[in-house]
């Protein structure tokens, strides 16, 4: 008795039970960049943004969640080869964005595994028409072609590539150790330039130094010079001047007490010798010369004088 007075209990808790569960699932709450794909009784139905939605229960099923923003595959290293048959690994970077939930979900099966298999292949091929050289310094060029083979092989699929860089290069090991011996040897090369470089300038600026240095001292040794001799003309000027002045000075007396040829001509006579003590040089006015006249007066004068000299003794 008491189990058959449990059973209708027991069974409207069950009913109760599948009834708030239902109504859970028959509300979905979308958040924002995402978006679901829902099917009724299997069959595409319609797409869910942002917001809040009730579904049918049993009826309608939500079967792919979708996020809008984004997304980045990092593919594992896979084996290349060269044109020149050189086997290295190359690992990307995949940058995609999905512009068509409802082809993401039915035109393709497991959207990820298919954009990197997508990007290996596309990266093999890519590789395979260049040499070592060229997939060492054509990184630009190799992402940029990647990047609009897949995004072109991928646009059925509702996906947008935005972007695909080779994150890493690893060649073997033997071309890997030439590599770092030639970088080595290019980088010893560079230091030697620079310090050759360095010293020529060095070099140079010294020479510069020196020129000028020589041109400012002769410069110097130049106006020293000039302003000695300067010095030495205006010394020169002030005592040929004194010593003319003193010279007028004589004859202007001589001239005022009335003296003849012979005294004024002894006179100059003196004047002259005493010239001719000095480290100067004078020259003589050309009116000057008619007083040379009077050395005979002045020799007469002078034996005259002897004469009387010889009579008082």
């Amino acid at each position: 008795m008491i189990v058959e007075n449990l059973f209708p209990v027991l069974f409207a808790i069950i009913i109760i039970g599948v009834v708030v569960s239902l109504a859970f699932s028959s509300v979905q709450l979308v958040r924002q960049s995402e978006v679901r794909i829902v099917e009724r009784l299997g069959k595409f139905q319609r797409e869910l943004g942002s917001g809040l939605y009730f579904i049918v229960p049993i009826l309608d099923r939500v079967v792919a969640r979708w996020d809008m923003r984004t997304q980045i595959i990092n593919s594992m290293p896979q084996p290349v080869i060269t044109k020149d048959n050189v086997t290295m690994k190359i690992d990307t970077l995949i940058y995609y964005r999905i512009t068509d939930a409802k082809a993401a979900t039915y035109e393709i099966n497991g959207l990820k595994e298919g954009i990197a298999n997508l990007a290996v292949t596309a990266l093999r091929n890519e590789i395979g028409n260049m040499n070592l050289d060229e997939t060492l310094n054509s990184r630009d060029k190799i992402n940029a072609a990647l990047q609009i083979k897949m995004d072109e092989a991928t646009n059925n699929w509702g996906v947008k590539v935005e972007r695909v860089e080779m994150k890493e290069i690893i060649p073997p090991h033997d071309i890997e150790e030439a590599m770092k011996q030639e970088m080595t040897a290019e980088r010893e090369k560079r230091a030697k330039i620079l310090k050759a470089e360095g010293d020529r300038e060095s070099a140079i600026k010294n020479a510069e130094g020196n020129k000028q240095k020589q041109i400012l001292e002769a410069e110097g040794e130049m106006e020293s010079r000039i302003r000695r001799a300067e010095g030495e003309a205006k010394a020169i000027e002030l005592v040929a001047a004194a010593q003319k002045k003193q010279i007028y000075e004589v004859f202007s007396a001589l001239k005022e007490v009335k003296a003849d040829d012979s005294v004024i001509a002894l006179r100059y006579i003196e004047a002259l010798e005493k010239l001719a003590e000095s480290d100067n040089k004078v020259f003589i006015p050309y009116e000057a010369t008619g007083l040379m006249g009077s050395v005979g007066a002045v020799k007469d004068l002078l034996q005259s004088s002897q004469s009387n000299m010889r009579v008082d003794k």
